[in-house]
């Protein structure tokens, strides 16, 4: 069978998409681009924005041209939230939430040729009069996973489907935790992906060795609330953080995000001193007044925030902090716009990630505060977009004249490669096929720094 996917959103569904594709790959299926026309296309979700969704739906559409017989799987986060609207799409074939798509592979098995109802279809999953299938569940039972990795590998590996990127010989996503418990009054995902959990230190270590088993010189830690690590077994990141480090043949970590009040002076102090990680940490801010914060439910204040990241520059004065930050939310006024603007420019912050508010269904949000114009949304997105160009700019001049290790990848375009400074600052040099994959002290100039769109 020819499968080919298309992931939407996070890092952490690009790991559990690449999961998806190994498994099937390792059962015997053709992996092609998406773009062609194929058995199965994979569609994994995103529901974070409402322009995610729309994404999705115009995904879904492209795929059911380029093969209208074609079977059309749709997972993840957008399939969890709204199945019902998925299904009335035309060409799905099977909608499956979080805690079931891991069992595509199985569940396809069972799928005919071309569309309608398996033959051996399993008892949780719903099929719809015309033959699609659905299998969701309600997020207060989003606690564990099927122990599929358990059965793969002959009953040494846990019960959280520890999964990652592969494909990359240069780097890999590395999935550590699920979840999230906060429930922000914005936020869909706890909807969609459940409470926090987590494989144990020890379990997640024992992954990490086959990732550096494979060659992989760089892992990024994914995760929905990635801070929350361990907290059912009463284990601390920190101390992953810990093991990981000293994990040989994995050369270089990076922290995808942590939230600001999970991110501890042990771990700043860690990563200062550590082997292995990184100086780069991607820290949601996603409000800089205190009313606005207040209002998303979020569990800090702008003065600890401000600590954390004067805390880090502190012990890594060179250290790359990214922020997500939210444009338009409810109470967000020009007077409130404007503490959101000077917060941030009176900040370490080295780029922003923005985003526009859209109401999500079922959000406490959609009770609070004053609802912000749609036009007034976008101009405070504009706003800060530029504001985020100017301070990657700045802390891109701060930068010239230092010698920082890169990584180099495979990847090369006009007989140059490209790789990533530990700060993460994309650089090029003449191509040279015996450097790929590995890391190289390089003085950072005007003319080898590459500007990209953060």
């Amino acid at each position: 069978m020819k499968i080919a996917a298309h992931t939407l959103g996070c890092k952490l569904n690009y790991a559990e998409t690449s999961d998806l594709l190994r498994r099937f790959s390792t059962l015997g299926h053709t992996i092609v681009d998406f773009h062609q026309a194929v058995d199965l296309y994979i569609i994994n979700t995103c529901t974070v924005t409402a322009v995610a969704e729309k994404k999705c739906r115009t995904i879904i559409r492209q795929a059911h041209r380029l093969n209208p017989d074609a079977q059309i799987a749709v997972i993840g986060c957008f399939a969890q939230v709204a199945a019902a609207d998925i299904e009335r799409i035309p060409g799905v074939t099977l909608v499956l939430g979080n805690d079931r798509k891991h069992l595509l592979p199985e569940i396809v098995g069972t799928l005919p040729a071309s569309g309608g109802n398996p033959g051996n279809q399993q008892s949780n999953i719903c099929t719809a009069p015309d033959g699609q299938q659905t299998d969701t569940t309600n997020e207060k039972d989003l606690q564990d996973f099927q122990d599929l990795a358990k059965r793969e590998t002959g009953g040494d590996m846990p019960k959280f489907p520890l999964q990652y990127s592969s494909g990359d010989r240069t780097r890999t996503f590395f999935k550590i935790q699920d979840g999230c418990d906060y429930f922000c009054t914005y936020c869909a995902i706890p909807f969609a992906r459940g409470r926090s959990r987590s494989a144990t230190i020890e379990e997640t270590l024992c992954m990490a060795r086959r990732i550096a088993d494979e060659g992989a010189k760089e892992v990024v830690l994914t995760g929905v609330n990635t801070g929350t690590f361990g907290q059912q077994h009463g284990e601390r990141f920190v101390d992953l953080l810990r093991g990981l480090d000293a994990v040989e043949g994995i050369e270089r970590y990076r922290i995808s995000s942590i939230e600001p009040n999970l991110l501890t002076d042990d771990i700043i102090d860690f990563v200062a001193h550590s082997r292995a990680f990184l100086p780069h940490f991607h820290i949601p801010l996603q409000a800089g007044s205190d009313h606005v914060l207040q209002l998303m439910h979020r569990r800090y204040h702008t003065a600890l925030y401000r600590s954390k990241l004067l805390r880090i520059k502190e012990v890594m004065p060179d250290a790359c902090i990214a922020a997500d930050i939210m444009a338009g939310f409810n109470g967000e006024n020009e007077e409130e716009f404007a503490k959101v603007l000077s917060f941030i420019d009176s900040l370490p912050i080295s780029y922003l990630h923005v985003f526009t508010y859209s109401d999500r269904p079922g959000t406490a949000a959609l009770r609070l505060g004053e609802k912000v114009p749609v036009p007034v949304r976008h101009e405070h997105t504009h706003r800060l977009l530029e504001l985020s160009e100017r301070k990657h700019n700045e802390f891109i001049q701060s930068q010239i004249g230092k010698e920082r290790p890169v990584l180099w990848e495979s990847k090369h375009v006009d007989m140059t490669m490209e790789g990533w400074t530990d700060n993460y600052i994309r650089v090029s040099r003449p191509y040279d096929a015996s450097m790929v994959n590995a890391v190289e002290p390089v003085l950072l100039t005007a003319e080898n720094i590459l500007r990209q769109e953060m």
